[in-house]
């Protein structure tokens, strides 16, 4: 049965939907030029993703302990999906940036980067299909240990409105997450990504202002909340 953030969050993809018609998949050059620091220094932000899975995994909240309304796909199953957040809707995590000063320092020269986190998928773990609230803000991945299967090939897949996307290590993908998407990782490693939500440039003046009170809306209820970002 749907939930109340459920209806919510699809009257105002109703709303986006009437005013910004754009393709699933996003030209980084367009809607995030800076997309290219992440490329160049992926293996720095691996290094650091990397140590945080050593030393601190069991630590990390799971995305539902950050986020109730997202259970139903964070906590579908069992398996854990866990999320080091540095920056949350504007709001920033001092002591995870102090743990990753090379991410944090990249992340700072974006200020059009609204949240940013290291994303931990365990073996086997399936987020089922599900679509993000508004399209103010887009999606951008950058793989860090994608695992693979026996065989060799990439065994964590993401598919975007039916469509599979295998990313390898330093690998991104720009896109907008109010397509049905959907995650399997299909090995027996932990899969790690970054995760950035994205300022969406070139919105029209009311969706400019409608996104920025959602923003500040959900920003203001996870500070009420005290969302429990650091592990």
């Amino acid at each position: 049965m749907p939930t109340l953030y459920d209806r919510a969050a699809e009257k105002v993809r109703t709303i986006y939907d009437r005013r910004i018609q754009e393709p699933p998949l996003l030209n980084e050059q367009r809607f995030f030029p800076k997309a290219q620091l992440f490329r160049s220094r992926w293996r720095e932000i691996q290094q650091e993703a990397l140590g945080i899975a050593q030393t601190r995994l069991a630590q990390i909240p799971r995305f539902h302990e950050i986020m109730s309304e997202q259970a139903e796909i964070s906590a579908n199953d069992g398996v854990d999906w866990r999320m080091f957040t540095m920056k949350a809707y504007g709001h920033d995590v001092p002591e995870n940036q102090l743990i990753c000063p090379v991410t944090t320092s990249i992340v700072k020269q974006c200020p059009n980067v609204l949240s940013a986190s290291f994303s931990f998928l365990a073996p086997g773990k399936h987020i089922p299909v599900h679509r993000g609230p508004f399209r103010g803000i887009v999606r951008f991945h950058l793989g860090l240990s994608m695992p693979r299967k026996a065989d060799g090939d990439l065994g964590a897949v993401l598919w975007v409105d039916g469509v599979p996307h295998y990313l390898d290590d330093g690998d991104t993908l720009l896109w907008d997450d109010t397509y049905p998407h959907e995650v399997l990782n299909a090995t027996d490693k932990v899969r790690i990504a970054m995760l950035l939500d994205v300022w969406r440039e070139e919105m029209p003046t009311d969706m400019r202002m409608l996104s920025s009170a959602i923003i500040g809306m959900v920003r203001a209820a996870m500070l009420f909340r005290q969302a429990p970002f650091a592990g």
